[in-house]
């Protein structure tokens, strides 16, 4: 894979006042509550990394049965496309997260957060989360599109 030629994305060199070799920069308008676990915003320059929506099975094709684990494994298949096209953790700037039981999602919070910082470090992009009625996968529990932009 030639990753040295895919899309690249931009922002205003007013909006972005740092070297763009300093990754993305989280966006935080004054007098905004900091958010918890995710940015507002993020501002980047760079060639994309993105993914589709990726699930938790593992590499025989099998789905963990619980939430918790599924998000595991989804993290950890985002992870593992993010290095095969050269990017990392810290330049993810986008994660949209489609889950099927918004109630489950919100009681596990905490192991949540735990796993994602096991797997994705201490980054948090900008992010999203929509309770859909079902996934193309049927025991699917979660699936997570990620945006990454690899600084040049």
């Amino acid at each position: 894979m030639n990753v040295a030629n895919g899309p690249t994305v931009g922002v205003p060199s007013a909006a972005n006042s740092e070297s763009s070799t300093l990754g993305p920069r989280i966006l935080q308008p004054d007098g905004w509550p900091a958010p918890k676990g995710y940015a507002n915003g993020i501002a980047a320059e760079g060639r994309l990394v993105v993914t589709g929506g990726v699930i938790g099975w593992d590499r025989q094709g099998d789905l963990p049965a619980s939430f918790v684990a599924q998000v595991g494994q989804t993290l950890s298949n985002i992870e593992a496309i993010l290095r095969e096209g050269g990017a990392r953790p810290e330049h993810l700037v986008r994660l949209t997260w489609y889950v099927v039981d918004m109630e489950e999602y919100l009681a596990n919070l905490k192991p949540l957060g735990q796993i994602y910082r096991e797997t994705l470090g201490g980054h948090y992009p900008a992010m999203a989360l929509v309770q859909v009625v079902r996934l193309v996968e049927r025991a699917a529990l979660v699936e997570i599109e990620a945006t990454a932009v690899v600084p040049r």
